[in-house]
């Protein structure tokens, strides 16, 4: 009887110890997502958080302090550049140029009266002294010549030849006097009346100017095109230089102007594409290119602004929003690339391994080097080939050489 129970026992446990080693034998299968690596152009980029501004943009005030007569816009509406936006009462102002007109035609007047009268009447009777001393010197000079020869062949006695020569001294005296006085009225009295008349014809101009000026000045003009985004006074209210009526954006190109990080901001540089994702999910997005880098950093932020310029002629964005811009600063053609999670890094480098799984399902341990991460793709530089299949879920704690199989909804 206790033979038997040994050998009943003795079949137990040989039964029990083929069951451990046949369990032994048997390898697990892990269910993982897998992804194939890819071949794509990568573009290299940055992004930043960003707001949006107007191209322009001008507070519209008055020059003058008058009320209010007239609003010829509203907010929200569109203006063309030069439009007259508001009108103030202008009647004190179109005094002042009535009078200034009336003051301007009087001193033409007066002009044209000194010139026409004083200076071309004593100058044309001088004139004409002139012309009558000139004949008479003219006269004696001839006198004297024939005379002086006759004397000299005794003809005529001296006192003949004296009197010529005193008759020729006192023409050329008369000649003398006559160019002196027509010198004298051209520098002196008509000429200076006529420039202190020319001068009131300046001055009378000059006060013209300045009463249009001051009509002009009560009409306020858009100084650009664009939209009246704000209004801040109406009709009967006192327009003065210090309040704005209006506030005028020019929304046809904005500048999403970004704080890039100081460390990432070398890489920038005007005319690179850039982009405007808001914050607001039912704006799209705007395509746009770099046109301002500063060339000093926030001290306080350690940032670098960069304004990114966008075209917005169908008016989809608005001035003042929030969002990120995105620049692209290169590009990183015919890279292998995989998804993030397939790579398990080593801390502080751009180093790391994937498994790689086989045609036969096994997944192999791959040394590799990573480059540069864009969005939902990391460049492999080197350890991979385009083709090869990478473990992309369930890769932690998994060991070389594990059978794996694939999960139907892997993508």
């Amino acid at each position: 009887m206790m033979r038997l129970k040994f050998v009943v026992m003795a079949g137990i446990l040989a039964s029990v110890g083929c069951g451990h080693k046949e369990e032994e034998q048997v390898k697990p299968v892990v269910a993982v997502k897998v992804a194939k690596a890819e071949v794509a152009d990568l573009r290299l980029s940055v992004t930043a958080p960003a707001s949006v501004f107007p191209r322009e943009q001008a507070s519209v005030a008055a020059r003058i302090t008058a009320p209010i007569r007239e609003l010829r816009v509203k907010k929200g509406g569109t203006v063309a550049a030069g439009q007259v936006l508001a009108v103030l009462e202008n009647r004190d102002a179109l005094a002042q140029r009535q009078e200034a007109q009336a003051a301007l035609e009087d001193a033409i007047a007066s002009l044209q009266k000194t010139s026409a009268g004083t200076l071309p009447t004593d100058i044309e009777r001088a004139r004409g002294q002139l012309a009558t001393a000139e004949a008479a010197l003219n006269q004696a000079q001839k006198t004297y010549d024939r005379r002086s020869e006759l004397f000299k062949q005794g003809a005529i006695p001296n006192r003949e030849l004296l009197q010529s020569q005193t008759e020729l001294a006192q023409a050329k005296a008369n000649y003398e006097v006559a160019q002196k006085s027509l010198d004298l009225l051209r520098s002196q009295s008509g000429e200076k009346d006529i420039a202190i008349a020319r001068a009131k014809v300046d001055q009378a101009k000059a006060k013209l100017e300045q009463a249009q000026a001051q009509l002009q000045y009560t009409e306020l003009r858009a100084p650009f095109a664009g939209t009246v985004t704000d209004q801040m006074q109406y009709p009967g209210d006192m327009a003065k230089p210090d309040t704005p009526v209006f506030t005028i954006m020019d929304l046809a190109v904005l500048n999403a102007r970004a704080q890039v990080p100081e460390t990432e901001a070398g890489r920038i540089r005007t005319g690179q594409s850039c982009s405007f994702e808001p914050a607001d999910a039912s704006t799209a997005h705007a395509a746009g290119r770099v046109t301002v880098v500063n060339k000093a950093v926030d001290p306080a932020r350690r940032t670098v602004e960069v304004w990114c310029e966008i075209p917005n002629l169908a008016r989809p964005l608005r001035a003042n929003i929030f969002g990120q811009v995105t620049i692209v600063t290169g590009t990183l053609p015919g890279s292998v690339v995989v998804p993030p999670s397939a790579v398990q890094f080593e801390e502080g480098t751009r180093k790391g391994v994937v498994m790689v799984m086989d045609p036969k399902h096994i997944a192999h341990k791959r040394e590799v080097e990573a480059g540069e991460t864009v969005g939902n793709q990391v460049q492999i530089k080197q350890g991979l080939n385009a083709g090869e299949i990478v473990v992309t879920q369930g890769v932690y704690g998994l060991p070389d050489g594990t059978e794996v199989k694939v999960s139907e909804n892997t993508k």
